[in-house]
C-alpha cells in the first residue's frame, strides 16, 4: 500500500508540473505575434523600387516632364530614360515646354547645314538641319573604341529640335555657342494639342496670324497652295517660337513620353 500510494503521488506532481496544453483559439481571435507585413509588388521588403522614387523614368512612361539636370558633366540633360522614350516618337507639345524660356537644358546650335536621322528608335528618315538651328542636348553619345585610342572618334549627341522630333548629331556638327539669331525648324500649329492650341490663340497676334492662315490656305494643309499660303503659315509658326521663348504660357501635355 505504501508502495502504491507512493507511485500515485508521483503521478499527481508530474501532472501538476506539465503545464497547459495547446491554447485554443476562438473564431477571430489574434496570436500574440502578427506576421511581417508582406511587401507590395515589384518590392522587396516593403523599399519602393528605385523607379517609383522618379516618377519620369518608370518603365511603363512618365506623369510629369522632367525639370532638374541629369548628372552628365557640364551639360545639363534630361533623365536619361526620358530622353530615350521622347525619342522613340514625336512630340510636338512637350517639345515646346522643353524650349519654354527658363528651363535649364544645354542648348546647341549646328556648325553648318547638316542631314541627320534618329537613331534611337523614332522617325529615322534623313532631314536637312540648317545653320545655326537651334537643339536640345538629350544625352551624349560616348564613341565606343574598346578602350583603344582612336584618332578622331569623338562624341556625338541626341538632341531634339523644336518641331518634336529628335536627330543623331557628331560633336563636330554642333557648338554651344549662341549664334546671332539661331534657326529653329516650322513648328506646324496643327500638330500641337488642343489645349496648347487653345492657349495660343489667347495671344492676339497668334489668333490674327491663325485667323489669316485659315483665310489664305482655305484649310489645306498639303498639295499645292499659294504664296500667300505659304507666308502667312510660316509667320504663324514663327510666332508660336516667339511666344515659347518669351515665356507664353504652355499648359501641361496630354501625352507624355
Amino acid at each position: 500500500m505504501a508502495l502504491e500510494a507512493a507511485i500515485g503521488g508521483l503521478a499527481l506532481a508530474l501532472a501538476a508540473c506539465g503545464g497547459s496544453g495547446p491554447e485554443t483559439k476562438t473564431a477571430g481571435s489574434e496570436s500574440a505575434e502578427e506576421p511581417a507585413a508582406k511587401a507590395a509588388p515589384g518590392e522587396e521588403g516593403g523599399e519602393k523600387p528605385a523607379a517609383a522614387e522618379e516618377g519620369q523614368d518608370s518603365a511603363q512612361g512618365g506623369t510629369e516632364i522632367p525639370t532638374a539636370c541629369a548628372k552628365q558633366g557640364e551639360i545639363c540633360t534630361p533623365p536619361a530614360k526620358f530622353a530615350k522614350r521622347l525619342c522613340s516618337d514625336t512630340y510636338p507639345t512637350v517639345a515646346l515646354v522643353l524650349f519654354a524660356k527658363g528651363t535649364p537644358w544645354t542648348r546647341g546650335y549646328l556648325r553648318g547645314k547638316t542631314k541627320a536621322w534618329n537613331a534611337s528608335g523614332g522617325a529615322s528618315e534623313q532631314v536637312d538641319l540648317e545653320f545655326d538651328e537651334e537643339v536640345l542636348i538629350l544625352l551624349e553619345r560616348k564613341a565606343n573604341t574598346g578602350g583603344m585610342q582612336v584618332s578622331g572618334a569623338g562624341s556625338g549627341y541626341e538632341a531634339l529640335r523644336w518641331d518634336g522630333t529628335c536627330v543623331t548629331l557628331s560633336s563636330e556638327e554642333v557648338t554651344l555657342k549662341l549664334p546671332p539669331a539661331a534657326k529653329y525648324p516650322k513648328v506646324e500649329f496643327k500638330h500641337l494639342e488642343t489645349g496648347l492650341q487653345d492657349a495660343l490663340r489667347e495671344d492676339p497676334k497668334i489668333d490674327e496670324a491663325y485667323k489669316t492662315r485659315r483665310t489664305e490656305c482655305k484649310g489645306q494643309m498639303s498639295g499645292v497652295v499659294s504664296l500667300k499660303c505659304v507666308k502667312a503659315d510660316a509667320k504663324l509658326a514663327t510666332l508660336i517660337v516667339e511666344y515659347v521663348r518669351d515665356g507664353g504660357k504652355i499648359p501641361k501635355p496630354e501625352r507624355l513620353p
